[in-house]
């Protein structure tokens, strides 16, 4: 991975790719204030860079029949890095299993898992989340309705230059 100072360009350039991921380079080189081709190597030193990470279309769970995301608050037994290393390698293997976090406090991992209904929910929770045998408990909260989801971070394209 190469060392890439951001600037100004840059974060306009990651900017308008986090918020429209399909935009043409020739659009993204306008907006950036560049050329296409300048742009185009610039989009690529900051994914060599780690800038970016990938991109994904943005898909609705409901019309997809997913109707129930379930916050999952997880407890496990022991916090050693190898027992929480094989819970993270389980977690990877379970689709319904969209974001895993390990947290700081009395919560050792948060899951986002979603599921047609909450009977599928259920039926994840009992036959295989809780018999994990590290898991000591799991406290569920069911989400009502997502009134913000931004991708990604803030990105502030005035931000002075980097010295």
């Amino acid at each position: 991975m190469q060392k890439v100072k951001l600037d100004r360009i840059d974060r306009r350039i990651l900017h308008d790719l986090q918020a429209e991921g399909r935009i043409t380079n020739v659009e993204l080189s306008r907006r950036a204030g560049i050329s296409a081709p300048p742009c185009l190597r610039r989009v690529r030193a900051l994914e060599e860079a780690g800038f970016i990470r990938g991109y994904h279309a943005d898909l609705e769970p409901k019309a997809l029949g997913f109707h129930v995301t379930v916050f999952a608050q997880v407890g496990l037994t022991s916090q050693a890095e190898a027992d929480l290393q094989a819970f993270e390698a389980t977690v990877r293997q379970w689709p319904e299993v969209r974001e895993c976090h390990m947290l700081a406090g009395e919560t050792d991992f948060l899951l986002k898992v979603v599921a047609p209904d909450w009977d599928a929910y259920q039926a994840f929770l009992t036959t295989r989340l809780t018999p994990e045998p590290n898991v000591s408990h799991v406290k569920s909260a069911l989400s009502i309705r997502t009134a913000k989801a931004e991708p990604g971070v803030p990105i502030d394209v005035n931000a002075p230059e980097e010295g």
